[in-house]
């Protein structure tokens, strides 16, 4: 399918734009724009209308005969080419029927009124339908597309960055902060494969996700269908239709197509924007302790009036364009499962802010890696923590004195070292004092905070 015609929000600029995403941000939101705006809904309705159509001329019934290749080749064209000029009329259009669905169905009867044998079947454009068969079709076809071709990209580039850091870090020794309190050594690299691991899952949790769709007419129980053609199989008819579009079908509705399927969608999103809100938080936090240094891009500015300031900014965008996506997402996931009796139309207006979830979604993506991209690791500053810190070896020295029946290990060592600052020396000391083989008393002289992180690097780099 070719892409829809580019979409300036506001006639060549965006100062005017209400919302940022076609404002501030529009240049980054191209491709999704072209997935989930107004104008690629129209295309997706057009679509659907169109794949029913002809369906129908295949379907053997009695006043239709099946179209020919020009008429096919023709209705293929009117989605192929719409286009903006296509989107405003069909506008024009519901200015006049304050319908949306009804300005497609009349602007397709009017595109085929040059074709003779279009034109004859032009009742047969939205036969049997209600406004949500097509409507649910349509945005089904806009959440596949945007997933296949922006979201899972986008996921998927992100992850890959965090993959090559865990890699390449995966041998940097780092103090850990469990409760922000000096706690046992890991790895930066083990960091970033902790949440190469979990967004893993999360992407696939989102790939899996079976996007429905429903066309059985106004209370899903085929009532108009039947009483045109009581003797055709409509579910079988509808069921082929709807899987010949790419999408799962959906048996059993009310009027709308109940969007649990959508709900869980955003739940994946929200899933994974939850698990980069944790990244965002402690990439800050890590940057503020000196771990990482942020790569300086000539010309910008951290600060009004402290010129030294480079700011986690990147970082501090994603957490906050996170929160609203999830704000929107979460709305989306509760509200749109909940219908009053066979339909209400709270769902319309709701729907047509799936691509801003989205969008806020993709922005925080973007600002996340574009994070990533200025880090590195401040080595020294790394060694410096770890080394002011011995006192985190009191984990592995009680350990090995409970494999040896020392007594009361756990409290030895808490008298030692609970809430001071303990040199190597005092634990050499305290070492050679315990009633251990001479073999486990070297080992731990040996070891030193930096060398003290476990399976942390082979964990990292199996990520």
């Amino acid at each position: 399918m070719d892409p829809i015609d580019p979409i300036d929000p506001i006639a060549d600029g965006a100062l005017g734009a209400l919302s940022p995403l076609d404002g501030r941000y529009a240049a980054k939101l191209g491709p999704l724009r072209e997935l989930m705006s107004e104008a690629a809904f129209m295309r997706c309705r057009v679509r659907v209308e169109i794949a029913w159509l002809v369906a129908l001329s295949d379907a053997g019934l009695a006043e239709l005969a099946p179209f020919s290749k020009a008429s096919r080749d023709f209705l293929q064209g009117l989605a192929d080419r719409f286009g903006l000029a296509e989107a405003a009329r069909v506008k024009a259009i519901e200015r006049v029927t304050n319908h949306d669905v009804k300005a497609i169905e009349y602007f397709l009867k009017e595109s085929v009124q040059g074709e003779p044998e279009l034109a004859a079947a032009a009742e047969f454009i939205h036969f049997a339908c209600t406004s949500e068969d097509i409507n649910n079709t349509a945005h089904a076809l806009m959440l596949a597309a945007a997933r296949e071709q922006v979201m899972l990209p986008a996921i998927g580039a992100l992850i890959g960055r965090l993959r090559t850091l865990a890699h390449e870090l995966a041998e940097v020794p780092m103090l850990s902060r469990t409760h922000g309190q000096p706690a046992s050594p890991t790895t930066v690299g083990k960091e970033f494969a902790n949440v190469v691991a979990r967004l893993e899952r999360a992407r696939a949790s989102f790939a899996a996700v079976e996007i429905l769709a429903k066309m059985n007419g106004a209370v899903g129980n085929y009532n108009a269908h039947i009483a045109a053609y009581p003797e055709h199989d409509w579910e079988g008819f509808a069921r082929a239709v709807v899987e010949s579009l790419g999408l799962a079908f959906n048996p059993y509705t009310i009027q709308i197509e109940p969007h649990d399927s959508m709900a869980q969608y955003f739940d994946a999103i929200a899933r994974i924007n939850t698990i980069l809100l944790d990244l965002d938080r402690d990439l800050w936090g890590y940057i503020a302790l000196g771990f990482f240094r942020q790569r300086l891009k000539e010309g910008e500015v951290g600060s009004s009036t402290m010129p030294h300031k480079v700011n986690p900014i990147d970082f501090e965008n994603s957490e906050g364009n996170l929160g609203l996506a999830n704000a929107l997402l979460g709305h989306l996931s509760e509200k749109l499962p909940v219908s009053r009796w066979q339909r209400d139309l709270s769902d319309s207006t709701v729907l047509r802010n799936v691509g801003v979830a989205l969008g806020y979604s993709l922005l925080a993506w973007d600002a996340c890696l574009r994070g990533l991209s200025k880090l590195e690791v401040d080595g020294a500053r790394l060694a410096d923590d770890l080394n002011a810190n011995w006192e985190v070896l009191a984990e592995p020295i009680q350990t090995v004195m409970r494999r040896y029946g020392v007594e009361n290990p756990y409290e030895q060592l808490k008298a030692l070292t609970r809430g001071k600052a303990i040199t190597p020396q005092q634990l050499a000391a305290f070492v050679d004092s315990l009633a251990i083989p001479d073999e486990a008393k070297a080992r731990l002289r040996a070891l030193t905070p930096g060398g003290y992180t476990g399976k942390a690097a082979e964990l990292a780099r199996r990520v």
